[in-house]
């Protein structure tokens, strides 16, 4: 377990690389697709049983606020910022709101940990970010994107991604409480697994047009480390708190998304390879994250 934590980074790495050779030397790699439904509820399983059925509601505070103003706020500016530039597609434009728009809940706790932030109170906010999330989505599209794509998305593989992404993996969390350090020795290995189904499944779909989104998920991520430095500063957190705003801040929601975007209409298929490239961008982000944000305080054992 210790080992597996130790070089967790070099796993999801790995993991990301295999997968991605593997889906530009496979074709046939996608059908793999299938399988990251069940890799993604097997993982946010395991992220759900490490939350104290007592922490479900976390308590209002300053950290709290920070958090939700940096995911539903800010990081909503970053993308108006970034929209009136991005490629005149409503696939790719679609792809990169679904994806910017949605804070991480799985990861992020992990890389957090890794810097020495205080991924235990990250961990708990992980209910209100999903909530939030879900709630506010249909809200920011519409915003950006207009009616459009409302006669374009039918609602109820969004429903039945939620039902067997949130709710079933949720509950069984809730009623299986004791097995919280068993699924914790799990976690590394199916992250790892989970990396590796969807950039395998989804590579050969990379092409030149989705490439031109890589400057706008660069330079999001650099937006949010500068906003969620400057809202650390705001609500007085600890060095703690601090890393763990910046990494909330940072990190987007890319592997719960993902189906939401293969759920899409045909003509918007491009979406989901639009949303596994920024997890490609994300992670390489995130191993200098550690190490520019790492220095605020000593690294915890676990997360």
């Amino acid at each position: 377990m210790s080992n597996l934590e130790t070089h967790q980074i070099a796993i999801y790495l790995g993991a990301l690389a295999t997968g991605a050779l593997t889906g530009w030397a496979i074709p046939s790699a996608t059908s793999l697709a299938p399988a990251i439904t069940p890799a993604l509820a097997l993982l946010l399983y395991v992220t759900f049983l490490q939350i104290p059925l007592t922490r479900l509601v976390p308590r209002p505070d300053r950290f709290l606020a920070a958090v939700l103003i940096g995911n539903f706020v800010l990081a909503p500016l970053a993308v108006a910022a970034i929209f009136p530039f991005l490629p005149e597609n409503l696939a790719i434009r679609t792809g990169v709101l679904l994806v910017l728009l949605t804070p991480c809940i799985d990861y992020v706790i992990v890389f957090s940990g890794l810097a020495g932030g205080a991924s235990e109170k990250l961990l708990a906010t992980t209910p209100v970010l999903l909530l939030a999330q879900l709630i506010l989505l249909p809200a920011y599209l519409f915003l950006f994107l207009g009616p459009d794509l409302a006669d374009l998305v039918d609602p109820r593989p969004f429903l039945e991604a939620f039902l067997f992404l949130i709710v079933v993996p949720l509950t069984l969390a809730a009623l299986t409480q004791r097995g919280k350090r068993q699924a914790a020795k799990a976690m590394v290995p199916l992250m790892a697994v989970t990396l590796f189904t969807v950039t395998a499944s989804q590579m050969s779909a990379l092409d030149v047009g989705v490439v031109q989104v890589v400057p706008f998920y660069a330079f999001f991520l650099a937006a949010m480390a500068v906003a969620g430095t400057a809202l650390a500063r705001v609500f007085r957190l600890d060095g703690p708190e601090s890393t763990a705003v910046i990494f909330s801040g940072a990190t987007r929601n890319s592997l719960v998304v993902l189906p939401l975007a293969l759920a899409l209409p045909s003509q918007l298929a491009v979406a989901s390879v639009v949303v596994v490239a920024q997890t490609l961008v994300e992670l390489v982000g995130m191993v200098i994250f550690v190490r520019v944000f790492g220095d605020r305080s000593p690294k915890p054992r676990g997360y």
